[in-house]
């Protein structure tokens, strides 16, 4: 079950927010599973593609980008440290049945804006994505 649940299932369903969440796992450096108390008594666990950045692969075309998912998926580890995040602007996703969300730790630093900071991810609206290999 994800965090969004409608009958027709379309992308303009948005969820604002705060959902306070834990951290259950770290997928890559754009990906995160969390696990969220959507009612009393009933939490969900989901994949959340982190909105607005995108990582490089670590099954990605050459080991230069495999380099940096290495990196972009430990420094998402190390900011997920605390276990507790905050999720908002809550969209559907389109691969894997993974939503598509804003991420930050509470009262805190956003991942998204902190991989790009770091050099670690770019900014990502949708569309192709660049390589992330030398050409």
């Amino acid at each position: 079950m994800s965090l969004l649940a409608g009958a027709a299932g379309g992308s303009e369903d948005v969820i604002p927010g705060p959902i306070p969440a834990r951290v259950t796992g770290v997928i890559d450096g754009d990906t995160i599973v969390v696990r969220a108390r959507i009612w009393l008594g009933q939490d969900v666990e989901t994949r959340v593609r982190l909105a607005g950045a995108d990582a490089p692969e670590l099954n990605g075309g050459c080991e230069e980008e495999r380099r940096l998912a290495r990196r972009a998926r430990d420094f998402v580890q190390a900011l997920a440290a605390g276990g507790r995040v905050v999720l908002s602007h809550i969209t559907y996703g389109k691969y894997a049945g993974r939503v598509v969300a804003r991420v930050r730790v509470p009262g805190g630093e956003d991942f998204s804006e902190a991989l790009i900071a770091a050099g670690l991810a770019r900014p990502y609206g949708g569309g192709r994505r660049r390589s992330w290999c030398p050409e």
